[in-house]
């Protein structure tokens, strides 16, 4: 058996995967709130016994968080937690991009999704909002704009007069009040955002693309998107199995 690791900057998400690539359990946890005492109650319900665990992978954006559970898995397992960048990758994937800098988490994500003939955009609606570009086995770079969550509570923040608001899908553009104008602005202003960076580039590359999406907040644009698109929440753990084999 396997345990693979998501480690975003909001939450970690960690499956036991059976060596025929079956999820069999997961856990969730704040990636800001990790220490033993929580990792040894969340790995209780995890596993049964560490003895039965083969491999242990990481994708990680938070170093600190996966040095915590490395040295507890470490310890626990008596294997090496790895995480996704001390593998060759490239002997996946065709990497054009700044390999220290782009985050760990697109690379497996790219790679989930990845074959020899068709190209891909990743449309990542996490803590950031990211677009990947992959075109056929090559990884191209992408774009990072800010993310939906920090958006709003920055804006209510600093703006004294604005409540902290929930997102919804509407169907009017005009707000009559401060919270049916904001819920306007941030979703139709998304979903313009989403569609143009989409047109832009495939206007730059002269490219067909497939559009797939994921992440907390995919759920509320994909009624709103006009980009045909295909949704896809297991998308790191996919890649995550397919990276296993490298170790």
């Amino acid at each position: 058996m396997y345990i693979l690791g998501d480690i975003g900057n909001s939450e970690t998400k960690i499956f036991l995967v059976s060596s025929k690539n079956i999820i069999l359990k997961s856990i969730n946890f704040s990636s800001k709130k990790i220490s033993n005492k929580i990792l040894s109650k969340k790995f209780k319900y995890l596993v049964k016994d560490f003895k039965s665990i083969e491999k242990v992978l990481f994708c990680s954006v938070v170093p600190k968080s996966f040095n915590l559970i490395k040295r507890f898995l470490s310890k626990k397992s008596k294997k090496r937690c790895y995480e996704v960048k001390d593998l060759k990758l490239r002997s996946l994937i065709n990497i054009k991009v700044n390999f220290k800098q782009v985050g760990s988490d697109r690379l497996t994500n790219a790679i989930s999704v990845l074959n020899k003939k068709d190209n891909f955009i990743i449309l990542d609606l996490g803590t950031a909002t990211t677009f990947d570009i992959i075109t056929q086995n090559i990884y191209r770079g992408g774009i990072i704009a800010p993310g939906i969550r920090i958006s709003l509570n920055t804006l209510s923040d600093k703006a004294t007069l604005i409540p902290k608001i929930n997102l919804k899908q509407i169907k009017k553009v005009i707000g009559v009040d401060t919270i049916s104008a904001v819920r306007s602005g941030f979703f139709w202003g998304y979903a313009g955002l989403i569609d143009n960076i989409v047109y832009l580039i495939k206007k730059e590359t002269r490219k067909s693309f497939k559009l797939v999406i994921t992440g907390g907040f995919s759920d509320l644009f994909k009624n709103s998107i006009k980009t045909k698109f295909k949704q896809n929440k297991d998308i790191t753990i996919k890649g995550l199995i397919k990276i296993s084999k490298l170790i």
